[in-house]
């Protein structure tokens, strides 16, 4: 019997718990404060202490993806420990935000003779690759075929919605990631930017409202829209924002058919990207045969 294992970056965001219960292995990227000082995502900083170190610091923080070579040990590693015929999905980062897809692409093709690795373009960011990771890692563990969860990543990657706010635009422009965003820099006033990620990945403002609980407001309704009665599981990410994205959670899942929702962090990385108090809802529909 083939085994399918999953494979995600740390970008994802995914809580530790369910790291651990779903046995998703994550790949982590780098930050970097300075070249001497340099710090893998999640395992050498927590989001804790990276905001903290943000606060304090006047330089502002780069990011870098995993190597090919980063992959390819890691590919090759799960081809030796595996007892049995293994099937790899390795999702990832947004290729418009990131460099990760295409190192793992080019790994895979260097493993091809040891194991079979699936690279996806997640064309997503933050807990909205986590949501798709956590949903296709528990399909898999059930014991479902490598088929089965290529159908059902398919599926996810179009069926997903994310929305985000984030208190300035500042992070996204300085860090080159602002995507059709640049449009709004210097119009913004006292408006919130509702972002969101467009079909090839890349940011975009999906709305300007004045105030967070109209952005919040217009989110909430646009997904109602979308989503109607289907029954969905939500995830939310924040930026030390816990008791915003707490009310958000609770305001979003209240009006939606919701069978799950995860709250979690964002990361060092997508952090450097998005600032602190960012809020990040992300929807995707529940599998009702599971």
């Amino acid at each position: 019997m083939t085994r399918v294992k999953i494979v995600t970056d740390s970008t994802a965001d995914i809580p530790k718990d369910l790291v651990e219960e779903l046995d998703i292995t994550v790949i982590p990227l780098k930050v970097n404060f300075s070249e001497q000082e340099t710090y893998l995502d999640g395992e050498e900083l927590s989001p804790a202490q990276f905001y903290e170190k943000l606060g304090k610091t006047s330089v502002m923080p780069t990011t870098s993806q995993p190597s090919p070579y980063d992959f390819e040990t890691l590919y090759s590693k799960i081809s030796t420990d595996a007892d049995e015929e293994t099937v790899v999905f390795s999702i990832h980062l947004s290729s418009k935000l990131s460099g990760t897809y295409q190192a793992a692409s080019i790994a895979a093709g260097e493993v091809e003779d040891k194991i079979r690795v699936h690279v996806i373009d997640s064309k997503k960011a933050s807990y909205s690759i986590g949501i798709i990771v956590e949903d296709v890692a528990r399909l898999a563990a059930t014991g479902a075929s490598a088929e089965q969860v290529q159908a059902r990543i398919d599926g996810l990657l179009e069926s997903t919605s994310v929305y985000f706010l984030v208190e300035t635009l500042e992070y996204l422009q300085k860090n080159g990631r602002i995507g059709k965003a640049a449009a709004l820099i210097g119009s913004l006033l006292k408006m919130k930017p509702i972002l969101s990620l467009s079909k090839e990945g890349e940011v975009y403002p999906f709305e300007k409202v004045r105030g967070r609980k109209k952005a919040i407001d217009k989110i909430v309704e646009t997904l109602a829209a979308e989503y109607h009665n289907q029954p969905v599981k939500i995830g939310l990410s924040h930026a030390v924002a816990s008791d915003v994205g707490d009310s958000v959670l609770e305001t979003v899942s209240s009006r939606l058919n919701t069978v799950s929702t995860v709250k979690t962090e964002i990361g060092a990385v997508i952090g450097t990207h998005v600032g602190p108090g960012t809020i990040a809802i992300m929807v995707i529909p529940a599998d009702e045969n599971k």
